[in-house]
């Protein structure tokens, strides 16, 4: 593994996800074509306006450092999901980017979860400090949804689309699961192998969430059979009785139950069962409900509400056989 992965300094991270982030574009686990275009900006030492989209825990914000720590350029991160009103354009933002670098060249503005900023007040703004101090400052903005983002900012930036197609999966999680054993070994946390592929299966491609689960999970220095049980899939059965029987109190129950299963599996899982349990007629108002809430389930900020909402609308609108 490269010396970036353990870099002097950051030894006393508590988070895994932190102390193990790549800090070089050659040690990001990216398709080989992705990967190619990033190496050539490195290469050619020139940064420019990014938005870089796609799914959570597939790299961007990592790239994202990765491509300033390489070219040495002063970077300011800033959480559109945390500070999305516009005052933190006028202040934080513009501060920065309005001075000159100690470090020589441009500085560059990294605004991750982009898509929170608000679409009527911030993003018009952002277009024009874009524009404003193009001669000192770069700008990169990630995000989930590029339909949240509004097209003058995808007209002043290269947008680069963190999509891994079916054929890149296997050689990716081959490289992500070198990483996690690496990770584990250096953490003196016993594995087995099968174990460690469930759980990557289970995951990927967030490959975020994979290592935050490893480090949950490894609390008793094993990772072993015995956690398997917690991974598997999630057994939907009881839940749909008490959808029937419109149980909201033991509905409720059941979901403080098993919030350690990921909402958007359980979706799915309602989604692949649903011809078991509703009536036909049915079946079009439950995708319906399904694809809304699974869409909200990435911006709430309680996912247990957002969950127990969705399970109280096909409750009270579904017929179930």
């Amino acid at each position: 593994m490269s010396e970036f992965l353990r870099k002097p300094g950051f030894e006393n991270e508590f988070l895994w996800v932190e102390k193990y982030r790549p800090r070089c574009i050659a040690d990001c686990i990216l398709p080989t074509e992705l990967k190619s275009t990033f190496e050539d900006i490195v290469n050619g030492g020139e940064l420019h306006n990014m938005l870089l989209t796609g799914t959570p825990g597939t790299g961007k914000t990592t790239v994202a450092k990765a491509l300033c720590n390489e070219l040495g350029l002063d970077f300011l991160l800033v959480n559109g999901s945390e500070e999305s009103g516009i005052d933190t354009l006028r202040t934080k933002i513009k501060r920065f980017a309005s001075t000159i670098s100690l470090q020589g060249g441009y500085k560059v503005v990294i605004l991750d979860e982009a898509d929170y900023l608000n679409p009527q007040s911030t993003q018009p703004a952002l277009r024009a400090f874009i524009e404003e101090f193009s001669s000192n400052c770069r700008f990169i903005l990630t995000c989930n949804f590029k339909n949240r983002i509004i097209e003058p900012l995808h007209s002043r930036c290269s947008v680069v689309e963190f999509n891994i197609a079916q054929k890149d999966m296997p050689p990716l999680l081959v490289q992500f699961m070198e990483r996690c054993e690496f990770i584990l070994q250096d953490e003196g946390v016993k594995y087995e192998k099968n174990v460690l592929a469930e759980l990557l299966m289970k995951h990927m491609p967030d490959w975020r969430r994979v290592i935050n689960e490893l480090q949950r999970y490894s609390t008793n220095r094993s990772i072993d059979s015995g956690i398997l049980v917690q991974i598997s899939e999630i057994a939907i059965s009881d839940l749909m009785r008490l959808l029937k029987g419109k149980d909201f109190k033991s509905m409720r129950q059941w979901v403080a139950d098993n919030m350690d299963s990921e909402p958007v599996a359980l979706f799915r899982k309602i989604y692949d069962n649903m011809t078991d349990y509703v009536d036909s007629q049915s079946v079009p108002q439950l995708v319906l409900i399904l694809g809304e809430y699974q869409y909200k389930n990435a911006f709430v900020a309680d996912h247990e509400l957002n969950l127990v909402a969705c399970l109280t609308e096909i409750m009270s609108q579904v017929k179930f056989k």
